[in-house]
């Protein structure tokens, strides 16, 4: 049945909100401390408040306030940053910070309403509002998801990257800063400064040993200002490691419709997500926290191989069928997966490519049963009630390939074993970033890179030696020990070759004949890094 199209103004009278909180549908009641939100102070202060961070860590916040908050009386309330769009504030500040959370298996959805969100601060219309509250004591808790490429990071050398536009511009007007950097060292500096309690900062981003990467971004940033503050950051602010695991796709204006028809309210905020969610944090806080393990979170010694199993398994394989399944007319990932050829590919690349570089001795990490986490991964992918496009994940992949499949592809290579299907998915993003389908028609690549990909598939496009050769330069992307190993060459142009000639289906069915011969889980020795 097609529902009808709604307009905004039918619910106009009945917007989310505190106030009349109590007349919308099949909403539970409201906490206490909403009763008086105008006199609560944050206790959180997220910065990139996407939709992401509405399905995580908010939903697990809101589910410990829900059970009574653990054994601290006074509210985990968060203040959330934009710092960039006014959008999410436009969308959440009108309802007080309240928005839906609809979780949807493949037979059943629920709606909940999420309570722990106070508002949200647009980091351009007021830094000083935004420094202020990153400084303030009362905040102990600053976390993050911003994306991988929100850090300013040069992913050569692993240092912040000082040539970047926002860190040259923030360096010099510290006060009034751009990049998540500048903004986390001002706030550290006030807090400094004034002799308060140094917080906790916790980024939820999916980089490599997220809390030691950012703890060396602030660090390096405040030497270059301050090296008495970037001492005091070295010695009192944590930096705890988190592995973040929920699939959120973009809401779009027919979801919040539907939601409306249903509920009889209007949320412009609402986010839409998966039933699985998991979150694991090095036990390293700098004060009080919000007891998040009482409702799921895992509070661990070494995030690491979490982190890694994610990245490779869950991130690495949704680029893969990303790029591989726009190029081929899908636009859904569970299009994707319910396509026989490309769900024989997903299993392969993970079991036989990525899953054996997470070996330690042979065997997986305690805690983690891989083959588990695979079928289950496959499972989430098949999921129709998402509608995950292909194209949002297919966004900035010269930032996600190197620790999503490249890293893996590094170390088969030194162990000496193959890397088809790794090569064929990385060949699949360099077809992607060309900007057009197979029907000719354009792609939309965004892409911190994408300019430059497009100069070198226009110079080198008669050459397919000399095309590849000119990506593998590209070292913010492909390691120089990677580029070292030849047979890495030789099979990715041999794969980005075939599918420009043959289309991906076709190519993909050549690969699967190919690595048929050595389908036996070849394993890793030593340890998995």
């Amino acid at each position: 049945m097609t529902l009808p199209r709604l307009s905004v103004a039918l619910f106009s009278e009945t917007n989310l909100s505190n106030t009349n909180f109590s007349q919308t549908h099949r909403v539970g009641p409201l906490l206490p401390w909403r009763q008086r939100q105008a006199a609560v102070t944050p206790r959180i202060v997220h910065l990139g408040i996407g939709a992401f961070h509405r399905a995580h860590l908010a939903w697990y916040t809101d589910a410990l306030m829900q059970a009574g908050g653990g054994d601290d009386p006074w509210p985990w309330a968060i203040m959330g940053v934009s710092l960039r769009s006014p959008e999410v504030a436009a969308q959440l500040n009108p309802q007080q910070g309240l928005y839906t959370l609809q979780q949807s298996s493949a037979s059943s959805t629920s709606q909940q309403v999420i309570q722990s969100v106070l508002g949200v601060l647009v980091a351009p219309q007021d830094p000083a509002a935004v420094i202020a509250l990153l400084g303030a004591p009362t905040t102990e808790i600053i976390s993050l998801t911003v994306t991988e490429k929100g850090y300013c990071l040069d992913l050569v050398s692993r240092q912040l990257d000082f040539a970047h536009p926002d860190i040259v511009f923030d360096l010099a007007h510290p006060s009034t800063p751009r990049s998540t950097i500048g903004y986390l060292v001002a706030g550290l500096a006030e807090r400094f400064e004034k002799g308060y309690p140094a917080p906790t900062i916790l980024c939820c981003d999916n980089l490599p040993q997220n809390g030691v990467t950012l703890a060396r971004l602030v660090t390096q940033f405040a030497e270059k200002l301050n090296p008495e503050l970037a001492g005091w950051i070295t010695s009192q602010v944590a930096f705890p490691s988190s592995m973040v695991d929920r699939i959120v796709p973009a809401t779009t204006q027919a979801d919040i419709e539907v939601l409306a028809a249903e509920t009889g309210y209007m949320d412009l905020a609402m986010v839409k997500t998966e039933q699985f969610s998991q979150w694991v944090i090095e036990d390293k806080f700098a004060g009080a926290r919000p007891a998040w393990e009482q409702v799921g979170a895992l509070l661990v010694q070494d995030v690491t191989p979490f982190e890694h199993a994610k990245l490779r398994l869950l991130n690495g394989a949704h680029s893969a069928l990303a790029y591989l399944g726009t190029l081929a007319g899908y636009s859904y990932v569970h299009q994707v997966v319910a396509d026989p050829l490309f769900g024989r590919y997903l299993r392969h690349l993970m079991t036989q490519e990525l899953m054996p570089t997470l070996l330690v001795d042979g065997q997986a990490p305690a805690g983690l049963d891989l083959p588990r986490y695979i079928d289950a991964l496959l499972q989430r992918f098949a999921n129709p009630a998402l509608a995950h496009r292909t194209m949002q994940i297919a966004m900035d992949g010269s930032q996600k390939l190197p620790q999503r499949l490249l890293a893996a592809a590094q170390q088969r290579l030194q162990a000496g074993l193959p890397v088809d299907a790794i090569c064929f998915a990385v060949a699949g993003w360099l077809r992607f970033s060309m900007g057009f389908d197979a029907k000719g028609d354009a792609l939309e690549v965004s892409d911190p890179l994408a300019a430059r990909l497009l100069e070198i598939r226009l110079v080198h496009w008669d050459h397919i030696d000399e095309l590849v050769g000119e990506y593998l330069k590209l070292s913010q992307v492909f390691a120089p020990a990677l580029v070292a190993y030849p047979q890495f060459a030789e099979r990715l142009t041999y794969w980005l070759s075939y599918i420009l000639a043959n289309g991906v289906p076709t190519a993909l069915q050549s690969l699967l004949l190919e690595v048929q011969d050595y389908a036996a889980a070849p394993r890793l020795a030593g340890s998995a890094k």
